[in-house]
């Protein structure tokens, strides 16, 4: 692997030169006109040093600071509600944000599955530019009108997805028999093409299952596999999007968002696009930083190992279109033409964006050092 392309480290891109300040606070006249915030913002992922959960903190950090005598109450791994839990506690106005993956939103809408699945979204400047996509906006059109959810932006857990374990993942044959954890039904699919056993669980319950044998294996980000990492020794990867498309979005209750003054709307969303800017620099660097602490070339050895291009066209060539027709048979007619054109739009997006040609593959990580625990 080349790793000198894959992690370049370079000066912070110029086009994020701005986000060094991230949002200095506004004018003490500007800020006496916003009446405090308190909100609960609840997650699906784990709290920190998990770089999302690093991310969630910074917004609860930073929302006194942009409207003074604010609160964010931050609930980390499904603590508070389950994701349809969730949805449905945002349309009644009942719960304000939550930052979850999108596929997991299926029960409250089956058109949420049209943004899954392997081999669409393959280098970091695609992932990065999600939201960019029709399909993406169609989504949240949707959300907005059907749900009363408002979605501010994409936010996702890692550029290196793959699957941990007490062994090694690196061959079709590997999975063969396996129970390995999905991060929900579109990517049970994926596991089955493999022959593996998918069981869907929240991120909460892993390590115990991992410990008393109930999975062999999960499919996770770097940044949630090192949450794991005595349990399940060996991480195999393969590049962005080759084992899961993982994308989340953080979203509010329309009904809430409403009530709030426009300066209050504009504070809010402000800060969200600072967070999910700070989210993607740190899922990067925890990326980079594992890598160079854990990475190995020997797939017999634990640690992180990065796929060869052989290794992953034999993982991706045993797929199929099984997972493409799983997503389909789930949906609504309009669905599956949702289905086809992310393929083609995902497809277009890596190639306009190769490795290593993304801002955030220029990041300086020795600025996210303090933060980012690599144990």
């Amino acid at each position: 692997m080349n790793l000198a392309k894959r992690f370049p480290m370079l000066a912070l891109a110029a086009a994020v030169a701005g986000v060094a300040a991230w949002g200095a606070p506004e004018s003490a006249q500007a800020q006496e006109k916003i009446k405090p915030v308190v909100m609960r913002f609840v997650a699906d992922f784990p709290p920190p040093p998990h770089p999302a959960g690093l991310a969630m903190k910074h917004f609860a950090e930073r929302l006194p600071q942009v409207i003074p005598g604010s609160e964010a109450r931050l609930y980390y791994a499904g603590a508070l509600y389950t994701i349809p839990e969730a949805f449905e506690a945002m349309r009644q106005g009942n719960l304000e944000m939550t930052w979850m993956q999108m596929g997991k939103a299926a029960p409250v809408d089956p058109l949420m599955m049209s943004v899954v699945g392997p081999g669409i979204l393959t280098t970091v400047g695609a992932v990065d530019n999600i939201d960019k996509t029709e399909t993406f906006k169609t989504l949240a059109q949707r959300l907005e009108k059907n749900q009363r959810i408002k979605v501010f932006g994409a936010g996702h857990m890692s550029f290196g997805m793959g699957v941990g374990g007490k062994r090694r993942y690196a061959k079709p044959e590997d999975f063969t028999g396996k129970k390995v954890r999905s991060m929900g039904p579109a990517e049970n699919p994926v596991l089955e093409s493999w022959r593996a056993n998918p069981v869907v669980m929240n991120f909460g319950e892993v390590p115990s299952a991992l410990e008393s044998g109930v999975i062999d294996g999960l499919m996770t980000s770097i940044g949630g596999w090192l949450g794991v990492r005595e349990q399940a020794p060996f991480y195999t990867t393969g590049g962005a999007g080759v084992f899961t498309g993982d994308y989340y979005m953080v979203s509010a209750s329309q009904r809430w968002f409403s009530r709030l003054s426009p300066a209050a709307q504009k504070a809010l969303d402000g800060l969200v696009q600072e967070t999910i800017q700070v989210q993607k620099e740190l899922n990067w660097c925890v990326d980079k930083m594992t890598y160079d602490k854990y990475g190995t070339k020997d797939p017999s050895k634990p640690g992180v190992y990065w796929l060869n291009p052989q290794e992953v066209s034999a993982l991706t060539a045993a797929l199929g279109d099984g997972p493409s027709r799983w997503v389909k048979s789930k949906m609504p007619p309009e669905g599956t033409k949702l289905v086809d054109s992310f393929k083609a739009e995902g497809q277009k997006l890596s190639a306009q964006n190769p490795p290593g040609s993304s801002w955030i593959e220029k990041i300086d990580c020795s600025k996210h050092a303090s933060k980012i625990i690599i144990k």
